[in-house]
Parts: structure tokens; sequence; C-alpha cells
């Protein structure tokens, strides 16, 4: 009876808080890969659009720069929220936390592929994209390679 709550004081303040920040981060993070895993999709159905037909070129258009533009949105926030984990409550700071550096490298080279998914829309809105549907069928496989090996090193934390 004569313990003290080890869920009260400040220590438990700034637990709970990182906890609602890293749950955030990752509603954000997987929001945003679930328009990583579709927009390459409406690749596809663009690259297989005949060139008679317009309206559906143009709805397929319309749907991939709304999409893009909210998982841009998505995006802001769940880097935004990673850099306070990492910075401010210094997750995966110090020895031994490799995974970190493994894991940042992969975030890179997400952005990488969400910059090269704004590129490939353009050149759908001027035409001049010349790959095809299988090249866009592979291309789209490449997010959830890169969410699985992110989810390992975060859970497993192998380095």
């Amino acid at each position: 009876m004569g313990g003290s709550d080890p869920r009260s004081g400040e220590a438990w303040g700034l637990h709970s808080a990182m906890l609602w920040v890293k749950a955030f981060h990752i509603v954000f993070v997987a929001s945003w890969f679930a328009g990583l895993f579709y927009l390459p999709r409406i690749f596809v159905n663009l690259a297989m659009v005949p060139e008679d037909s317009a309206a559906e070129h143009a709805r397929l258009l319309l749907m991939a720069r709304k999409l893009l533009r909210f998982m841009t949105l998505l995006a802001v926030p769940a880097l935004a929220l990673g850099l306070w984990l990492w910075l401010y409550y210094g997750i995966g700071l110090g020895p031994g936390n490799g995974w970190m550096h493994a894991k940042l490298a992969l975030v890179l080279l997400v952005m990488g592929y969400h910059h090269a998914c704004s590129v490939i829309l353009k050149k759908f809105e001027a035409r001049t994209m010349g790959r095809g549907h299988v090249w866009f069928r592979w291309f789209n496989e490449m997010p959830v390679l890169m969410l699985v090996a992110v989810v390992i090193l975060v859970v497993v934390k192998p380095f």
C-alpha cells in the first residue's frame, strides 16, 4: 500500500507523450504507404489506356493527382513525427543502433520513390511516358519490399 504508482510523475508523462507520438507516426506511415501501394497501380492502368480513350486517361490522371497530393500530405507528419522521435526522444541514437541508420537509409529511399512517382505522373500528363504496364507492375512491388525491410529493422533491430 505504501508504494507509488509507477505511471505517475514527470517520467510517465514523457513516456506517455512518446507513445502518442509513436502511435501517430505509425498511423501516418501506414497511410502514406497505402498511397505508395496504390499510385503505381494507377500507373499500370494509365500505361494500358488506349490512345483514343481520352476520358479514361483524364479520369486516371485526376485520380493519380489527387492521390499524390493526399499521400504527400500524409508523408509530412509521418516524417516530422519520426524526426521528433529520433531527435527529441533519442530513439536509435547511440552505440548499438545500426538498425536506425539502415532504417533512415530506407526512409530516404522511400522519399526518393515518392518523388519518382511525382516525376512519372508528370510524364503521364505530358504523354511522354515510355514504359509499359509490365514495368509498372514491377515498380509497384518496390514499396512493399521497402516496408517489409523497415518493419524488420524496427522490430528485430538486427544491427
